[in-house]
């Protein structure tokens, strides 16, 4: 009697990158529009060559990594003018972060490390309704390309965001409208009814039986 509960996301906290009195982070303030971001671990699971083609072809988007760097050495990050790093950020501040994003990254290397992984920042940059780009991760294939977008080359991915800078007023809120679907499934109140449901469910047999 064994049950899934896929992550969840705390929807109000990461909305506030919509609201106008969310300021957007400082260190986002003074770049270049568009702002393309990702938070996260910076690690074995980055495509790293993804990212020093998109800097370098397209020097006029500021790209912005913001978290830790662990399992790779700081020497192995692509270096450009438009690569920007950022330390790892209390949890508070990220939706500043993403109210400054034009666009969500999640560029993943499609390697050993990242063919079971479930990240939880797409729901995170569903909450704060900005578009997402990603590469093809079995997991965002599966479940999240109706709102994701996705592509599997530089040239594709870049493409990719290119469509989602120019995303029409009504692409925009089709979007929103599915996202909002999402959310309400996999909020963290929403998950631990449904584990409550199957917790009483369960006693009821039990009693039941007895």
């Amino acid at each position: 009697n064994t049950h899934l509960f896929a992550s969840g996301v705390e929807a109000a906290h990461f909305a506030r990158a919509a609201d106008p009195a969310t300021p957007v982070a400082t260190e986002l303030a003074a770049l270049s529009q568009p702002v393309l971001g990702y938070y996260g671990v910076l690690d074995e699971r980055l495509d790293l060559e993804l990212l020093a083609a998109l800097a370098e072809n397209y020097p006029h988007w500021s790209i912005v990594l913001v978290g830790p760097v662990t399992k790779i050495d700081q020497s192995e990050l692509p270096r450009a003018a438009n690569l920007h790093y950022v330390d790892q950020q209390p949890y508070e501040r990220l939706p500043s972060f993403l109210k400054g994003f034009d666009v969500c990254l999640m560029p993943f290397a499609l390697n050993d490390a990242t063919r079971f992984i479930s990240p939880t920042k797409t729901l995170e940059y569903m909450a704060a309704h900005k578009p997402i780009v990603a590469t093809p991760v079995p997991d965002v294939v599966a479940n999240w390309s109706h709102i994701v977008r996705i592509a599997d080359t530089p040239d594709a991915f870049a493409a990719a965001v290119e469509h989602a800078l120019s995303e029409t007023q009504q692409q925009r809120a089709e979007r929103i409208a599915r996202e909002a679907d999402v959310i309400a499934e996999h909020s963290w109140d929403h998950i631990a009814d449904a584990m409550r449901a199957q917790i009483e469910a369960a006693r009821f047999v039990r009693k039941q039986a007895s």
